[in-house]
């Protein structure tokens, strides 16, 4: 990393710092943890786009469906939905699998183009009346358990840390799937596709109940650092604090923030040393010449669909862990909120910001819009507010210019992305 890199990242730490000391640390706490995640995600993207040029516009369904992998790996089962239908509908989903993988197989086969579309339709047709015969109701059983409280299958009950891995795998998994599919399309088409799915996947999420309670929520979620209330009762943790000249509330809120941070700062440095050295293998070196050229790689015999297809996973695994770590810390997993401003453009914001193919640089990113994302509302209400100070109290153009505050947030981002795409093209720390 260059000297201005360091001055960069120095500057970071110091609006983090200065966030702490003027506003709270608490603030400054919940905006670093929030700032890691989004550096994750920002590597993510980064290894799809400043690796590979792949314009990867799904992000958000990749990040739901880590956040998706808490669920399934942290919950207790809910042995009344298992018994009420749940291998009823472990059967019906294997029997759609069934179908598909013998879909592909029929089309791979060199019989008359008529016939075989014939044999797909018939095949499709009545495998999905088969499918939705076995599946519907599985589906009703399993919602009708107690269904404010649960109407869902569960998990594994296992330690939510175990779901980070298995969101990167779950993403990966469903990437791999698209890739399969998308990876061979324009890069504009390409990203309507990716987000056409990443939609799809949040659809599922909302109204498959029986997955993931749909948007009724899933709350209370298992935490891999102590309880605040835990913490208040241990006197030896009460007895640190007041030597600290804390009060128990505060000292605990603090620590697990801390303790949060600890265990996101360590999956962050573990994604950036491989990135790191992925990009400086001879493996990232064929990815950046497939980049610049595509034509050129493939004539030199490079593989680039697959090549596409290996980058386009692992890009899609960090967001996927990414997004098993945000719904960790929220403690809760929420289908409602992923929206494609927050998850998918803002990232890109991110990248394009920090410097797209320096993995320092989406680091960076990462963190800056994130401060920026959460500073920019108050901050612009304040500078309404003093703007606006010397306006009578009931004059409209005061109540209009405080309204508007709340829009400064999404002002700020666009003329953000604009000043650096004008005076810094290649973002704040350029690929070198």
């Amino acid at each position: 990393m260059t000297a201005r890199g360091y001055l960069l990242y120095a500057g970071m730490a110091l609006l983090i710092v200065l966030t702490g000391m003027f506003q709270g640390w608490n603030l400054a706490l919940t905006i670093l943890n929030m700032g890691l995640i989004s550096a994750i995600m920002s590597l993510g993207v980064n290894l799809q786009w400043g690796f590979a040029g792949l314009f990867n516009v799904g992000v958000m369904g990749f990040v739901a469906l880590g956040g998706l992998a808490a669920v399934l790996v942290s919950q207790p089962p809910v042995a009344e939905g298992w018994n009420a239908g749940g291998l009823r509908l472990l059967g019906a989903l294997a029997l759609g699998a069934t179908v598909l993988v013998a879909a592909v197989h029929i089309w791979k086969r060199k019989i008359g183009g008529r016939m075989r579309t014939l044999v797909m339709l018939a095949l499709l047709i009545g495998g999905f009346f088969l499918f939705r015969a076995a599946l519907d109701p599985a589906v009703e059983a399993i919602e009708a358990i107690n269904p404010s409280l649960s109407g869902y299958l569960g998990g594994l009950g296992l330690p939510i840390i175990v779901a980070w891995p298995v969101g990167g795998l779950l993403a990966a998994g469903a990437a791999w799937i698209i890739g399969k599919a998308a990876l061979g399309l324009r890069s504009d088409y390409l990203a309507i596709a990716t987000l056409g799915i990443a939609e799809i996947v949040i659809a599922v999420l909302k109204n498959e109940d029986w997955l993931s309670r749909g948007v009724k929520n899933v709350v209370g979620l298992p935490r891999p650092v102590p309880y605040e209330v835990d913490l208040q009762r241990d006197a030896g943790f009460v007895e640190r604090a007041a030597n600290y000249g804390l009060d128990p509330v505060t000292a605990s809120t603090l620590w697990v923030k801390i303790l949060y941070a600890g265990l996101f700062t360590v999956v962050l440095v573990i994604i950036l040393w491989l990135a790191q050295r992925a990009l400086a293998s001879p493996w990232g070196r064929m990815m950046r010449a497939i980049r610049d050229n595509e034509v050129a790689a493939s004539a030199m015999g490079k593989n680039v669909t697959a090549r596409h297809l290996q980058v386009f996973i692992l890009g899609s695994a960090v967001c996927g862990i990414a997004g098993a770590m945000m719904t960790t810390l929220d403690g809760q997993l929420t289908p409602g909120s992923y929206q494609p401003l927050r998850f998918t453009f803002l990232v890109w914001v991110m990248v394009i910001v920090g410097g797209s193919g320096n993995n320092y640089g989406a680091v960076l990113g990462g963190f800056l819009i994130w401060w920026l994302w959460v500073m920019v509302e108050p901050l612009g209400l304040w500078t309404m507010d003093l703007i606006t100070s010397g306006m009578a109290a009931d004059s409209w153009l005061r109540g209009h210019l405080t309204d508007s505050a709340a829009q400064m947030r999404l002002m700020t981002m666009g003329v953000i992305l604009l000043a650096v795409l004008r005076f810094s093209p290649k973002g704040l720390m350029p690929e070198r």
